[in-house]
């Protein structure tokens, strides 16, 4: 049985909506690209996309019913990804006053550092585990083939990375850059602040 194509559309639709929401893979992108610029932005884009691949294909897999089985582990998964937040929102705001890496620096940041980032950022979003857990599993078929399940993962790979892509793009531009170098200070608390306390507040439940 085939996916029929309005369903797709849904799927691409929700997909586009969930990762549009404010939460901390936005305000990650957002920080990443006006810190570091576009290359630093898309890594980071790419590994938030290939995080959420991976939510999808536990979807798939059947990841709703393993909750109903365990509920403990949805349990155990939130308060860790909300640690994991609250970590990130720390450091921000710890560094908060060091100054931006200088532009001849930028090339030799570390591209597997920003991709992991990313992918360790959405794997601890709340988003994605109450919508891959609940909503996502509503509008897939019954008993998907397997290219259903590829398209499936490439509908969501591919706006997930579309979306944070423009993001990236947006924020690196120099005039967001020389705003960002600015009020880096003040920014980079209030960022901190926001991922910390969403952290804090997934992990409180």
């Amino acid at each position: 049985m085939e996916i029929a194509a309005p369903a797709l559309i849904t799927l691409a639709g929700m997909q586009l909506a969930i990762a549009a929401s404010p939460g901390p893979a936005t305000v990650m992108t957002i920080r990443t690209s006006a810190k570091q610029g576009l290359r630093a932005g898309l890594i980071f884009a790419f590994g938030l996309s290939i995080a959420i691949v991976i939510w999808a294909s536990a979807a798939l897999a059947g990841l709703s019913l393993v909750f109903q089985v365990a509920p403990w582990l949805q349990t155990a998964l939130r308060v860790m990804g909300g640690l994991f937040l609250i970590w990130i929102g720390i450091q921000m705001f710890r560094h908060a006053h060091a100054p931006l890496v200088a532009p001849g620096e930028v090339a030799n940041q570390s591209g597997m550092a920003l991709f992991r980032l990313g992918v360790f950022t959405n794997l601890a979003n709340p988003k994605a585990l109450a919508y891959f857990a609940a909503v996502f599993t509503g509008i897939l078929p019954v008993n998907p083939t397997l290219w259903d399940a590829a398209l499936i993962l490439a509908i969501v790979f591919s706006v997930e990375l579309v979306w944070y892509a423009l993001v990236a793009l947006v924020f690196a531009q120099p005039s967001a850059r020389r705003a960002y170098a600015r009020a880096k200070g003040w920014v980079d608390r209030l960022f901190g602040t926001i991922v910390a306390g969403l952290g804090a507040r997934i992990a409180a439940g």
